[in-house]
């Protein structure tokens, strides 16, 4: 897991000011409560115009159940004129956060994680599905909802649902995708699956009832064998009615985090 002490963001701001002051405001309520960003990957641009942060956001914990709990962070400066401006999202996992900064234009691998900050991928299935929302090919998929479930507790891992859009001819017939995440108790390892509905209430409605098995897509490029082993080893619902889902790279928790209620997946 990743170090409680973790530097803070590197902004690289001194002697700049912002563009305007919305810029100014902005980034001081982006940045109020710095102390709890865990910085993952960051990059600076040989020539000093550019900097890209991804962040986790130790904080997320005591905001509205289910808000996601990676920032990204891109700040243009004018080196000539000394002013600055900046750019910035929330993400749900890392692979969208990482996706973010690329278009910004951070290279790929400068937003690779610095540092293993917590659990590693569980398999191969899982590696995949998450390159494939890292590079989001041809735009393929469409971002509409998402919750972050983190209760808190030693005696439960994480879970993060994501439903996207999918434009692939290939998934035309259910183009509606939910990719569930779900980090251990002991943060040693997390897998991604993915979920394939006909609409996007459907999805919900899955998210919400959780009464059958998690209807997976179809293999990509060859994994069969991948997406058939990981359906006969999932299991379907938690103790307590809870489906077993799951999460990516878990960063620190707070010692004494206050407990959460749990929200099932949209």
């Amino acid at each position: 897991m990743a170090d409680f002490h973790a530097p803070a963001p590197d902004y690289r701001l001194d002697g700049y000011k912002a563009t305007t002051e919305q810029t100014e405001d902005d980034f001081f309520a982006v940045t109020l409560s710095d102390d709890m960003l865990v910085p993952l990957a960051e990059h600076h641009s040989a020539d000093g115009r550019d900097t890209y942060l991804l962040l986790y956001d130790r904080a997320a914990i005591w905001d509205v159940p289910g808000t996601a709990e990676y920032v990204t962070l891109h700040l243009a400066r004018d080196t000539a004129e000394r002013t600055f401006d900046f750019a910035h999202a929330r993400h749900p996992v890392i692979p969208l956060a990482q996706n973010w900064l690329i278009r910004q234009g951070c290279p790929a691998d400068a937003a690779e994680l610095s540092k293993n900050h917590g659990p590693r991928p569980a398999d191969v299935l899982t590696a995949r599905l998450e390159d494939m929302l890292r590079t989001n090919p041809d735009d393929r998929y469409a971002l509409l909802d998402h919750s972050t479930d983190n209760p808190c507790s030693v005696d439960l891992g994480i879970e993060v649902s994501t439903l996207v859009h999918d434009s692939h001819p290939d998934s035309v017939q259910a183009p509606y995708r939910l990719f569930l995440e779900e980090t251990t108790k002991d943060f040693r390892s997390y897998t991604v699956r993915e979920g394939a509905f006909l609409t996007a209430e459907a999805a919900d409605t899955w998210g919400r009832e959780r009464s059958t098995p998690l209807p997976l897509a179809p293999a990509p490029n060859g994994m069969v064998g991948l997406r058939a082993e990981a359906a006969r080893t999932r299991s379907t619902v938690k103790a307590g009615g809870h489906a077993v889902p799951p999460n990516a790279v878990a960063p620190p928790r707070p010692a004494t985090a206050p407990a959460r209620v749990r929200r099932s997946a949209p």
